[in-house]
């Protein structure tokens, strides 16, 4: 008997858009699909993984930043979007699942704040103002998170 050692991605992830007080978004180019510009995302490890601790995961290995350092503020905006996931990352998942749910959290860090990215994951990255930021991004979910910036940023979150 041979088994299945495969390990799936957890239906279950954040996307953190990461702003300046100046209500400027850093996106990043996907390094598995060139144009495709994004905030950072990613799933659970686990399933009893907090959903802050997979953002300040997710923020440490695709950007390098600490999303805990003096200057940041990392909240949870309680949003979350149910969505179909992309059938050309299906095969990332179990059989049988399509849809993710994924938590929306707001990082906001200092102007100049300096940015490593993950080139396995990401070849580029730029700041943009929020209005620009959503119309750059490819996913929906994340333009319409983006467009949420300056209630959250007023609010001080």
């Amino acid at each position: 008997m041979v088994s299945d050692t495969r390990h799936y991605k957890i239906p279950q992830s954040v996307l953190v858009v990461i702003y300046t007080p100046a209500l400027d978004v850093m996106l990043m180019e996907r390094a598995d699909a060139p144009g495709f510009w994004q905030s950072v995302t990613g799933s659970k490890n686990q399933l009893d993984e907090a959903w802050e601790e997979t953002a300040v995961r997710e923020v440490m290995e695709e950007t390098g930043m600490d999303a805990h350092a003096p200057g940041h503020t990392l909240t949870d905006w309680a949003l979350e979007n149910v969505y179909s996931i992309y059938p050309q990352w299906r095969h990332r998942y179990a059989p049988g699942v399509v849809q993710n749910t994924e938590r929306v959290f707001g990082l906001r860090v200092p102007e100049g704040t300096p940015v490593t990215l993950s080139p396995r994951e990401h070849t580029a990255y730029r700041w943009l103002p929020w209005r620009e930021a959503a119309d750059a991004c490819f996913s929906s979910s994340n333009a319409e998170a983006i467009l949420h910036v300056p209630v959250f940023a007023a609010s001080g979150s």
